[in-house]
Parts: C-alpha cells; sequence; structure tokens
C-alpha cells in the first residue's frame, strides 16, 4: 500500500506543472461532444427509446417494464401475483394495497421513466446545439419531436402512477447539477405532456421507415389517451375520430395476431416497444422485463421459470355470457349489478396433475378468454392442452389459471426466443392499438350523449372477437352484438358499464386495468368487491367448492390508493437547504 501511494506521489509531481493532467478524458465512453452530429444524436435517440421496455436504468426491468403487469395487473381484479407466498414479497404489498413508501418496486418505476425523460432531454439539448453541422433544420425538428413524445410517454406513466410528480424538460435538466432536477411536484403537468405529444402530432411523419419509432398517428392517440385521462371528451373525440378515418389503421381479423411475433407491427398497431433476441446481448432487448411471467415448468413456454401474474377467477368469469352472447352486466357503472362473478367458471382448482379431470365445457364463453388465459383441458397455443397444475408454481395459493398473450408458440421457439433464455422473446408488446382508439372513442360518444354511435363502436370490437379464429373448438364460444337501440334503451350508466366491461375483455391482463378503474372513479368499490369476493371459497355450477385466495380476506383499498406513494428514496434525494422538495402524496 505506501509503494502504491509513493508512486502516485512521483506521477503527481511530474505532471504538476502540466495542465495536461488535469484533462484526461474518461475512457470507455463518449464526450458531449463526439455526440454533436448526426451519428450522435442517432445514439442518443435510441437510448432514449430503449427505455420503453424498463431495462438499463439500473434495475431488472420488472419495475418498470412497459407492461405495468405489477401496477396495473396485479393490483387490480384482472391478476394475481401468481408463484408462491414467499417470492416477491414486495408484489405481494401490493396486490394486498399495503402499499409503502419504501416498497422497491415504486422506486424502480420512478427509476426507470425519470432515466428515460433524461435520456430525451439530452437529445433536445443535444440536437439543438450549433456545433451541429451535419443536419438539416427539418432532420432536427423531427428528432425533437420523437425526443418530445417519449418525454410525454415517460411523464405520462409517472402521472397516472402517481398524480403529483415533477415536469422535468431540457431547460430544467443539466446533466452535470444534481440539484437541477429537485422541483416541486405540486403543478399539475398535463398541460406540459400536451404540450410535448402535440409538437410532436404536428412534426412528425405519418409513417416512418423504422419500425417502433413514433409517428404523429401515435401522438394524436396518446395526446387523446391524454384527454380522455382527464375527461376532455369533446377534444379526444376530434383526435381518435381522425385517427380511426384516416390513419390507415384497421383491426385484425383474428383477435391473437395483436399477440404473436409474426405479426409484430401489424395493420392494428399504432405503438408498440420493439425487442429482439440473438442480437449478440444476453437478452435483455427480449422482454426482460416481463421474464417471470412464465409457467413454472420445463415442459411449456419459457421453459421452468418463474409461476408469476397469474390471471384471477374474477377475470375468467367476465368472460362468460349469457343466452344471448352478452356479457353478464348490469346497469351500476361500479359493476355492483354484475352477475359474472356469482358462480365461477368450471376450473381445475384443488385438482391435481395426476387426478383425473375432465373440463365441462358447456358454458358460453367470449373465444377473447382462450387467447388471453391458460386453463386445463384448453388447447394452449400448439403446444397441446394445458395439463393443469404442473405448470403452475402453487395452485393453493394462486389459482389454476396461466397468462397467455406473451407467451409464444412451440413450432416457433428458437426463431422468437433467445438461443439460451427461452423466456427472453421477441414478441413485441402493442402499447396502442386501432381496438385502445376505438373503445376511448366509444367512452367519448357515450359522456357526449351519443349512445347509439358508442354502441356502434363496441359493436365493432365484438363482431371482430366473434368472426375470427378461435383457439379451440371444443369450447361452447357464444359472442353477439349489442342489438341496435339497447345503450338508448337502458340508458348512459348501462352504456358505460358496458365500455367497461369491453375493455377488459379486449385488453384483459395488459396492464391497463388499475389505470382505467381509476381514471373511473370506480377503483374503490370495484376492487373492495374483488377482494371479499376472492377471499372465499369458490362455487362451481356443479357444486363443488374450492378455496380460493384466503390472504385477499380482510384487505381494503381505499381512496388514498387511487395513487401509489412516492418513493420514499426520492423524496430524501430531493432535498435542497435541509427540506425535500417532492411532498409525498396524501395518506401515505
Amino acid at each position: 500500500m505506501k509503494k502504491l501511494i509513493i508512486i502516485a506521489l512521483l506521477v503527481a509531481s511530474n505532471l504538476a506543472c502540466s495542465d495536461e493532467f488535469f484533462n484526461i478524458k474518461p475512457q470507455g465512453r463518449a464526450s458531449v461532444d463526439q455526440l454533436k452530429n448526426k451519428n450522435g444524436v442517432t445514439a442518443l435517440l435510441v437510448g432514449a427509446y430503449s427505455l420503453l421496455d424498463g431495462v438499463g436504468s439500473g434495475n431488472t426491468g420488472r419495475t418498470s417494464t412497459a407492461s405495468n403487469y405489477v401496477f396495473g395487473g396485479v393490483a387490480s381484479d384482472d391478476a394475481v401475483k401468481g408463484t408462491d407466498a414467499g417470492d416477491q414479497p414486495e408484489q405481494s404489498f401490493i396486490e394486498q394495497y399495503n402499499w409503502l413508501a419504501d416498497n422497491t418496486y415504486f422506486l424502480g418505476k420512478w427509476w426507470g421513466m425519470y432515466d428515460g425523460v433524461a435520456r430525451t432531454n439530452e437529445v433536445i439539448q443535444i440536437v439543438n446545439s450549433p456545433e451541429i453541422k451535419d443536419m438539416t433544420d427539418a432532420e432536427k425538428t423531427q428528432v425533437i419531436a420523437e425526443a418530445r413524445f417519449l418525454r410525454a410517454y415517460y411523464h405520462f406513466e409517472c402521472k397516472k402512477m402517481w398524480k403529483n410528480v415533477p415536469y422535468i424538460d431540457d431547460k430544467v435538466y443539466v446533466a452535470a447539477d444534481p440539484n437541477s432536477t429537485k422541483i416541486p411536484n405540486t403543478e399539475d403537468i398535463w398541460p406540459k405532456i400536451e404540450a410535448d405529444f402535440d409538437f410532436a402530432a404536428k412534426n412528425l411523419p405519418a409513417v416512418q421507415t423504422q419500425k417502433g419509432r413514433a409517428t404523429q398517428w401515435s401522438a394524436k392517440a396518446f395526446l387523446a389517451k391524454a384527454y380522455v385521462f382527464q375527461k376532455k371528451w369533446a377534444p379526444a373525440k376530434a383526435l381518435l375520430d381522425d385517427v380511426l378515418a384516416n390513419s390507415g389503421k384497421k383491426l385484425m381479423t383474428n383477435y391473437h395476431d395483436n399477440y404473436r411475433n409474426t405479426t409484430n407491427n401489424n395493420a392494428e398497431s399504432i405503438f408498440e416497444v420493439e425487442f429482439s433476441i440473438n442480437d449478440g446481448t444476453n437478452g435483455d432487448n427480449g422482454n426482460a422485463g416481463d421474464n417471470l411471467n412464465w409457467p413454472y415448468s420445463s415442459t411449456g413456454p419459457g421453459r421452468g421459470c418463474c409461476g408469476f401474474y397469474q390471471p384471477s377467477h374474477n377475470l375468467v368469469n367476465a368472460f362468460k355470457t349469457d343466452e344471448n352472447g352478452l356479457p353478464l352486466i348490469g346497469s351500476k357503472v361500479d359493476g355492483s349489478e354484475d352477475t359474472f362473478n356469482n358462480v365461477d367458471l368450471p376450473n381445475d382448482q384443488g385438482i391435481t396433475a395426476g387426478t383425473a379431470f375432465t373440463l365441462d365445457k358447456s358454458i358460453p364463453v367470449d373465444p377473447r378468454l382462450d387467447w388471453t388465459v391458460g386453463r386445463r383441458g384448453v388447447n394452449f397455443l400448439d403446444w397441446g392442452g394445458m395439463p393443469g397444475s404442473t405448470w403452475v408454481r402453487d395452485q393453493t395459493y394462486a389459482g389454476p389459471f396461466i397468462g397467455k398473450k406473451w407467451m409464444y408458440y412451440l413450432a416457433e421457439e428458437g426463431s422468437s426466443t433467445h438461443s439460451t433464455n427461452k423466456r427472453s422473446v421477441n414478441n413485441n408488446f402493442r402499447i396502442i392499438k386501432l381496438s385502445s382508439v376505438i373503445l376511448w372513442l366509444a367512452e367519448c360518444e357515450i359522456e357526449l350523449g351519443n349512445l347509439a354511435r358508442g354502441e356502434e363502436l363496441v359493436n365493432m370490437i365484438r363482431n371482430r372477437a366473434k368472426t375470427g379464429s378461435v383457439q379451440d373448438a371444443s369450447v361452447n364460444y357464444k359472442i353477439e352484438l349489442y342489438p341496435a337501440g339497447t345503450f338508448a334503451a337502458k340508458g348512459a350508466d348501462f352504456a358505460r358499464n358496458a365500455v367497461h366491461m369491453e375493455t377488459r375483455l379486449e385488453f384483459a391482463m395488459e396492464g391497463h386495468r388499475f389505470f382505467d378503474l381509476v381514471r373511473w372513479g370506480i377503483a374503490e368499490p370495484v376492487l373492495n368487491k374483488y377482494a371479499r369476493e376472492e377471499a372465499v371459497a369458490g362455487k362451481e355450477p356443479s357444486g363443488r367448492t374450492f378455496g380460493k385466495r384466503g390472504y385477499m380476506a380482510g384487505k381494503t383499498f381505499t381512496a388514498k390508493n387511487n395513487y401509489y406513494p412516492l418513493p420514499q428514496d426520492e423524496i430524501l434525494n430531493s432535498q435542497k437547504d435541509g427540506k425535500p422538495v417532492l411532498k409525498q402524496n396524501d395518506g401515505y
């Protein structure tokens, strides 16, 4: 140790008279000056896009994955944590509404989104540099538009998570000054989100030659989504009408085409997160944020891990239909008159894989059920019939169902999976599809009093489900359109509830459900009803009873739970002059 110190002192003394000693450039990283050209700007922009999957901000990716499976799925009535009781307790706390500010999942999401914000601001700052001579003004404007689109997206994610968050733009952000971003979270940031999306919509091309890049249509769809979240129905409707009529997008014939790697970037997709495999990386580019959400079996997709994110009984029951092929819903927007969850759809809860079991497939169900959920006795893509509890880590704890939308076909294993990690796949995550636009537009029409048009739009979605392909011909699939005039005859509240149900069925297990319940203003009654019913024993039409999720007994969702607590670490890190700048949400 002493010898090393002496050598260091000798080196320092020899260089003491030279300024070069203080001007050694860091090795293994690009300097700002090196990035002040077209190639550098492109690299920075790619880096800003790359955080859409949540991977690359000092966490595993699952806390900030685009699918929001924990915050939008596990926290809702769509899904349970899955796996077993001891695994990932942070997710268990979220599932059971026990939300503490030191939960590492909240911190990981914050890191992922604000790292994305920082990258977008760096793009804007660099491209505005006068030293860049090899880009036209039009090229610079497009880059800024893409960066502002991404900046709005990352802030939107924060807004729907925490409501009260700071907006960090390129005028505020100074990379070399950690205090520059310590600004209050007391201002409503919706106007700034809108402004960024609006700029993007006005300055992006209708079509991009490179897949995955934002277009004017994705910007308009996201701006409309921001309006919908704020209940600004008229401006949202104008944008959604424009996207539906003029974007060139169309519903795919088959519902499942939105969930296959072979139909990535299809005609229905408006914006999606691009995944890749066997690209020279360790698999992190292949939806690494969702790598826990696979069957717990070496014989199924993913080949062995990890059993998280399982559909709830409540979700499965929601796909039941009546004798007319319609959902089992009532006229109350909070779902209190819905009857779909009164009796459970037959399933193998409590029946081990070695025990004889024949699924009763006679009860009518929406065909989207078996493209969304794996259940014993029904075909699982091309893997054959799902074998039951051998694919479930702890059926007694988490139920008998498996999520399906992100799974790959057995015939595509290898071409769609990483060479060594079969849970790393190139099946993109579609954030916004034309079906999203249609159902948001249906909401707008109903809120503006146009019930007939709302009904027509809902029926567009139902007709695709009715006429598309089915997963298993032995199941009694029955789905019909709402007869003309149903919404008008039953009133606006029934129409709202119908849109709520259609939205749930169409996008189940895609991480939107919790945020939809909050923006509809019904999270508290719906999730408290769910917790009560999910905690008690289930009963099939045959009369067989079985246990559900006893751990949900007594769990209560309150008004404060509409938004998550800001990460405690971030509040502590926000201190200036000895006082935190960020204010915690009420109730935490």
